[in-house]
């Protein structure tokens, strides 16, 4: 067995604490390759940020378990290197199963997900909480889920979104013994997160049911997933250079800001980064067809999500200038 803190990574507790008590979320960003986890390290790095770099079941068999673990150790010694001082939580996202759960806390995880909102409640409850029970042990934190998010992401699919009951978190929450819970409250996976006619802006977010979960369960860390806001920018540059994304929309950054300083402590963003590559790779294809060295494609890629990720951290997350308070 890996012990994550041997890797020179951390839970997210003091994360959590720090969030809540300074009103901004913690950003977790999603990777599958070194490109994404670089400019994920090199953002959080040059903007102070703590960070929760993000597995799903997906990208785990996708880069090889063993492999990802050197790449999260190797972004610890990257940081360290470069001077800066941040957290990183090595995560793993929508987890739906014990078995991939304890596999990953035995491969070096510091934070797991089991997603058992597909589950009746009792075994939502049950599942989690056996979950709990192994990461507990192994200092690990764990996240759960209460409430459906429609959309698709890797394997996560949902044609409906069913938001979370406050009625249940309380009970949820104390039979679970869960770190964090992630609830629906009218965000989506994917880049498609809505159906809109043209001209139509995207439903607001259920503050409301937010609100009244902050109340049940006063101070505990809230989990948005289906959080990118699908940036215009990248979704025109994308149709502009041969893509085809019709109405895609997403999650308006204030409406995020002001979640950030909620309960809120840690927000999931994966879709952005995509099309922030996708969009500087189709750019290079089409301005340079003759083109074939990965580097000449893959490092624009690099450099947008970079700027990317800074930008969230500054401007909607809150995180940025807060990294070297939690080392």
């Amino acid at each position: 067995m890996v012990n994550y803190k041997d890797l020179g990574l951390v839970n997210t507790r003091k994360m959590f604490k720090a969030a809540h008590e300074g009103k901004f979320a913690i950003p977790a960003y999603n990777f599958n390759n070194m490109e994404q986890l670089q400019a994920i390290i090199l953002g959080c790095a040059e903007s102070d940020s703590p960070v929760i770099i993000q597995v799903s079941k997906g990208a785990r068999s996708y880069a090889n378990q063993t492999l990802l673990r050197y790449m999260a150790e190797g972004a610890v010694a990257m940081v360290r290197e470069m001077g800066a001082k941040i957290p990183i939580t090595l995560h793993l996202d929508h987890g739906d199963s014990f078995e991939l759960a304890k596999s990953c806390i035995d491969t070096g995880f510091s934070s797991v997900m089991i997603d058992g909102s597909h589950l009746s409640y009792e075994d939502n409850i049950a599942l989690t909480r056996k979950v709990v029970e192994f990461a507990h042990d192994h200092d690990v934190t764990v996240e759960g889920e209460l409430g459906v998010l429609a959309g698709i992401e890797d394997e996560v699919q949902s044609e409906h979104s069913h938001y979370t009951n406050p009625d249940e978190v309380e009970d949820f929450v104390s039979r679970t013994g869960v770190d964090s819970l992630a609830i629906s409250i009218g965000t989506s996976h994917g880049a498609h997160k809505f159906k809109l006619k043209p001209g139509e802006n995207p439903p607001p977010l259920r503050f409301d049911i937010l609100e009244e979960i902050e109340k049940r369960i006063p101070l505990f860390p809230i989990v948005l997933h289906g959080a990118s806001s699908v940036v215009p920018e990248y979704v025109d540059m994308i149709n502009q250079y041969g893509g085809k994304l019709e109405n895609a929309v997403g999650i308006p950054e204030d409406q995020l800001r002001r979640a950030a300083g909620s309960a809120v402590c840690k927000i999931n963003i994966d879709s952005d980064g995509r099309l922030a590559m996708t969009a500087k790779i189709r750019e290079a294809f089409m301005k340079s067809p003759g083109e074939f060295d990965p580097r000449k494609y893959l490092g624009p890629a690099r450099e947008a999500l970079k700027n990317l990720i800074i930008h969230k951290n500054r401007n909607v997350l809150g995180s940025a200038g807060h990294g070297h308070e939690l080392v």
